[in-house]
């Protein structure tokens, strides 16, 4: 076969992945038209969700979006260092007996099932949070805005942060760690033959993997936004706009879980949950095209 045939058979398949794409954009975008012709925008900037029967709906998802931003920046934040550093313990610092073991590890824990998380998460995360690090954080600096709020149940946005830090570890590392084992040796033994100590090579080494950071960084945050289930058990699930960690709170994903099972009593709420899946699909979106425009940069530079 050809370069040109071999080209046309898979221009179905591309074009078949991208028609989804458009189809579910086209899908999400209809089903909200009712509630954007209710309340236009106000759909996303207002945080009032008010479900009648009979009566005057309305419905705002703001502080949705709001968690679910923070929570998945919370998780970036945590376990992008994680993932770097596991990356580079397990290539250039652990035993070799204990490679492969470890890599094991965070295969299986990147295939567990999230509900497996979200107990955990519920039952030994969040009362181990309130206990050994909300309470004394709360006691002696409740004055900042970012431990302000008192830890009363512990569900709050740090517990869904830390929990979604843990899940989309092992998804970040693997790209981070195979990009750093696919460095040639000639650059590790150039870095030492200058004279650089093995934290200054590293340093140095990491520079070449800058766009592999990025994708894992981006693959973490695209699951940690689009969890459910699991953060839906540790986020409080409340209506809530605070700069506080220790508030409880709301994610896009946990809202559409929790009431998407009655949303079909009311008139709009259908439409609503449509228009918030919607703000979480642009939202991905949005991060991943801020992705390639930065890794055409580094790639030019």
């Amino acid at each position: 076969m050809t370069t040109d045939k071999f080209k046309l058979a898979l221009l179905p398949i591309a074009s078949t992945v991208f028609g989804v794409f458009v189809l579910m954009l086209i899908v999400f975008f209809s089903a909200s038209l009712p509630i954007f012709q209710k309340e236009g925008l106000a759909i996303y900037t207002t945080n009032v969700w008010k479900a009648v029967e009979e009566g005057e709906e309305f419905y705002g998802v703001l502080s949705a979006i709001y968690g679910s931003v923070y929570t998945s920046v919370i998780a970036i934040l945590i376990a992008l260092p994680l993932s770097i550093g596991f990356a580079v313990f397990v290539i250039d610092y652990a035993p070799k007996r204990l490679k492969e073991p470890l890599i094991i590890a965070t295969d299986i824990m990147a295939g567990l099932p999230t509900i497996l998380y979200g107990i955990w998460g519920a039952f030994v995360l969040v009362p181990l949070l309130k206990e050994f690090v909300m309470k004394p954080l709360y006691e002696h600096l409740s004055f900042i805005p970012l431990f302000s709020y008192p830890p009363i149940t512990g569900y709050s946005y740090l517990s869904a942060g830390v929990l979604l830090a843990i899940m989309v570890t092992p998804f970040a590392s693997s790209i981070i760690r195979e990009a750093y084992r696919m460095i040639p040796k000639v650059y590790r033994e150039g870095a030492y033959a200058l004279g650089l100590t093995r934290y200054e090579a590293t340093k140095v080494l990491l520079g070449y993997i800058k766009p592999a950071i990025l994708a894992g960084t981006l693959l973490a945050f695209g699951r940690a936004i689009g969890e459910t289930v699991a953060v839906s058990l540790v986020v409080g699930n409340t209506f809530n706009i605070s700069p506080s960690l220790f508030a409880p709170g709301y994610t896009i994903s946990s809202l559409i879980a929790n009431q998407f099972g009655n949303a079909f009593i009311y008139k709009y709420m259908p439409s609503a949950l449509f228009a918030a899946g919607l703000a979480l699909f642009v939202i991905g979106l949005a991060v991943n095209v801020i992705g390639l425009i930065l890794l055409r940069r580094w790639k030019h530079a």
